[in-house]
């Protein structure tokens, strides 16, 4: 019972940890990336 209870919280831990860190920034340099501004009216 111990050893499963602990097994369960191990893979729970495993799974919570498998997310990025940080905010998530658009690919490539920042001088190319054109938004976020406002978008054409058009």
């Amino acid at each position: 019972m111990t050893r499963s209870l602990l097994l369960v919280l191990l893979a729970c831990a495993a799974l919570a940890a498998c997310g990025r860190a940080g905010a998530p920034s658009p690919p490539g340099p920042a001088s190319q990336v054109i938004y976020p501004h406002q978008y054409p009216s058009e």
